[in-house]
């Protein structure tokens, strides 16, 4: 397939997990993307994979997405290298457990500057150019179940995912007259490396929750991102699609899981 023959995406947090699906799926599908990640070994890494197979269709931008400067270099190299800007994945964040009454503020900044800081300039700075082109283009944020659906810990970065799907649907206003369009996707349990990392049997006792008895990969997730930026959602704005087996509708209480969470880590 060529959905995106001749488009250019840029998209944060990208070198591994979901955003690199995402990277390896457009280039696949004919698009040109520029990357970032913070971690410069594992973006180096991903840049030889994807140029192996994809040659110069692809480019990386190492640095904090939260800087408004890394975005902008993000933005400058997709039309300094492709000649234009159709696309824009606001991919990159970071998720802090934390109990509500000690929660430090140096962390809250953290989450606060790369969550919603990075994900607004990214959109500001990519929407800007998508404005001058006079083409229109697409957006889309990563939210998560988390910012629909209470869950012990982790009250911090409910807000700021909650905060993402707002601001997908606030900003059809501002987008729209510019054939713009924004979504979102929240993505519910998915089996990445980090994840694999973060609790032991993590795909076990999720699956265990999730009413279609799976837990999701990378390709479940990265499949829906690239239906809300291709010519077919062309009339979808302002939504958020919610990736998650149906959790979110009918699945575990989050206590159950938290139980579950702490006898797998004893």
């Amino acid at each position: 397939m060529n959905r995106f023959r001749h488009q250019t995406a840029i998209i944060t947090g990208a070198a591994s997990g979901i955003g690199y699906t995402i990277v390896d799926q457009l280039l696949s599908e004919g698009a040109n993307v520029v990357f970032n990640d913070i971690d410069t070994e594992l973006a180096q890494a991903a840049l030889g994979e994807f140029r192996r197979k994809y040659e110069e269709r692809v480019s990386a931008v190492i640095g904090d997405a939260s800087s408004i400067q890394v975005i902008q270099s993000l933005v400058d190299c997709a039309v300094e290298r492709y000649g234009n800007l159709d696309m824009a994945i606001a991919h990159a964040g970071t998720t802090t457990f934390g109990n509500f009454f000690d929660f430090p503020r140096e962390r809250m900044q953290q989450m606060l500057d790369l969550n919603l800081q990075g994900t607004f300039y990214l959109v500001q700075r990519a929407a800007r150019q998508m404005r001058d082109q006079g083409k229109g283009g697409s957006v889309l944020l990563t939210s998560s179940v988390i910012g629909m659906r209470a869950y012990p810990q982790l009250t911090a970065y409910a807000m700021t995912k909650a905060a993402i799907s707002m601001m997908a649907r606030s900003l059809v206003t501002e987008l729209s007259p510019y054939q713009i369009n924004i979504n979102a996707i929240a993505p519910g349990a998915t089996l990445t490396p980090r994840t694999a990392e973060e609790i032991p049997q993590y795909a076990d006792f999720w699956q265990s929750v999730i009413p279609m008895a799976r837990i999701a990969d990378p390709d479940d997730v990265a499949g829906p991102a690239l239906f809300l930026l291709s010519g077919a959602a062309r009339q979808i704005t302002g939504q958020t699609l919610i990736v998650d087996g149906g959790w979110t509708s009918v699945g575990a209480d989050p206590k159950q899981i938290i139980n579950k969470e702490k006898s797998n880590m004893t």
